[in-house]
């Protein structure tokens, strides 16, 4: 099979926790010796679903990308971050108890269907030539412009407050860290991400995929299984 992928395929990859999108694709990469990259980026925070393409496969990696995104994951009331997630100290302490579902599922439906998002300045986008998370490192005010897109589906898997467990569907271009920020914001106290997962893009599932360790004791079985994590890629886009 690794002879066949050098030519062309697609592989699902399960990235771990705090391994970037970068260490996945590189240890598929080194392990194959073939020609490689993936179809959306996740953070280093999050872990699931990536699409690695190989060989002349690559080609097809636009398409790819521009297929549905599936997440879960948890919303932490009461607090907001810099980043929108964990990258980054909870701040602007607010109180939550007083949060009921009612306003919770409220929320939940203004933040459903085709909405204006405004991306984290914590972001790969470029403004005037530069990263926004450059920028908004280097303590610059970073404004960048609302976006379209679209949540399909936002459903609330449980709620046990402070945290809120989410399942969203949604079109590519979707930050879930700003849909935390806003879940926040309607609710009056406040909220960050504080785990995610892609459980899917298009058809593919997160559970036919294997995380880059188990590919490659599957495809040379005996080597040695550890990987020094040594890249930092801060971007996180749906």
């Amino acid at each position: 099979m690794p002879a066949e992928l050098k030519k062309g395929g697609v592989i699902l990859v399960d990235k771990p926790y705090k391994w970037t999108s970068f260490d996945a694709v590189n240890s598929i990469k080194i392990t194959l010796r073939a020609k490689t990259g993936h179809c959306g980026t996740l953070d280093p925070l999050a872990t699931g679903l990536l699409i690695c393409c190989t060989g002349a496969m690559t080609k097809q990696i636009s398409g790819y990308q521009q297929l549905p995104k599936e997440y879960t994951g948890v919303f932490r009331l009461g607090a907001s971050t810099a980043t929108y997630d964990l990258e980054s100290v909870p701040e602007n302490q607010r109180p939550f108890e007083h949060i009921r579902s009612e306003q919770i599922a409220d929320a939940v439906k203004k933040l459903t269907g085709d909405i204006l998002q405004v991306p984290p300045a914590h972001s790969a986008i470029k403004r005037d030539g530069k990263r926004s998370y450059d920028l908004a490192r280097a303590g610059m005010e970073v404004l960048l412009e609302p976006r379209p897109v679209t949540i399909s589906e936002f459903e609330i898997l449980s709620v046990e407050l402070p945290n809120v467990r989410f399942r969203v569907l949604c079109s590519t271009g979707t930050y879930i860290r700003s849909l935390a920020n806003d879940f926040g914001e309607l609710l009056g106290c406040g909220a960050y991400l504080s785990e995610l997962r892609r459980t899917k893009i298009g058809n593919f599932d997160v559970k036919d995929a294997l995380t880059p360790l188990e590919w490659k004791a599957l495809w040379k079985p005996g080597v040695n299984k550890e990987i020094e994590v040594k890249e930092e890629m801060p971007e996180a886009e749906a």
